[in-house]
């Protein structure tokens, strides 16, 4: 029986994704003899066509041209799985979704009439259905290599669904915003990093976006009692999820600064 085939796409990013899987390495050599890499150009150019068991997508949906190729992948794909914050939640470029990419694309380019683009970055699943996500800015490597072992066992990868907190205590790392009146937005943000800022006495900046029903009005005035000014609220909540309602609307009605 053929091995299965895996491809792997980039829209809208800066690769760090799909590097993620390059610096596998040994764990990508033993995958190779168990799967057929038919779609990478990151690390190959050849390709074959479609239809693919396996489709990893990196990247959010920013061109008319990027929208009109999702459909098409998601149709040559059994399974399509979005990797990092890009192609979960619109990435950092979401920002463009709260102001006038007409008036960017006017002082960055010199002739802005030839740039085709919208005027949103949006995440893979507004466009087509998603079978599963993994977050972050880049991905997780663990969690990259249980999803395609999963899917050569037959089973449902095993994803974390709390949040960064919970690695904290599982790793026995002393909770640095009670002990040390570190700034973290652990308490709101989905698990799946090994809560590796903290391990190094950083606080936790949401890169892999909020957790399911993420209670961040009650989070607010503790990042304030620990010294985070209102401006720096709003970055560390829009830079690497700008465009998900559960952080971008903890003020409604008021856009990040």
């Amino acid at each position: 029986m053929d091995a299965p085939t895996l491809a792997v796409w980039k829209f809208t990013s800066c690769d760090g994704c799909q590097l993620t899987l390059l610096d596998c390495e040994d764990e990508l050599l033993t995958l190779a003899g168990r799967i057929r890499i038919v779609h990478f150009l990151e690390a190959s150019s050849a390709v074959e066509p479609g239809p693919y068991d396996v489709s990893l997508v990196e990247g959010s949906i920013t061109t008319p041209e990027e929208r009109r190729r999702i459909v098409e992948i998601r149709e040559q794909s059994r399974i399509l799985v979005a990797i990092g914050a890009c192609a979960t939640h619109g990435g950092i470029q979401a920002l463009r979704n709260f102001a006038d990419v007409a008036e960017f694309t006017s002082v960055v380019y010199a002739d802005p009439q030839y740039i085709s683009t919208l005027a949103t970055s949006t995440s893979i699943s507004e466009h087509v259905p998603v079978d599963f996500e993994l977050r972050g800015c880049p991905i997780d490597r663990r969690q990259l290599l249980e999803t395609l072992t999963a899917f050569l066992a037959g089973r449902t990868p095993d994803l974390p669904n709390t949040s960064v907190c919970t690695e904290c205590k599982r790793r026995g790392t002393t909770c640095v915003m009670v002990a040390d009146g570190i700034p973290c937005l652990g308490p709101v943000t989905q698990a799946g990093c090994g809560a590796l800022c903290p391990a190094y006495h950083r606080g936790c900046f949401g890169c892999f976006g909020p957790m399911a029903k993420p209670n961040v009005g009650a989070l607010l005035p503790i990042l304030r009692i620990n010294g985070m000014p209102a401006d720096e609220i709003d970055r560390v909540f829009t830079t690497f999820a700008a465009a998900e309602p559960d952080f971008a609307e903890r003020n409604p009605g008021e856009p990040p600064r």
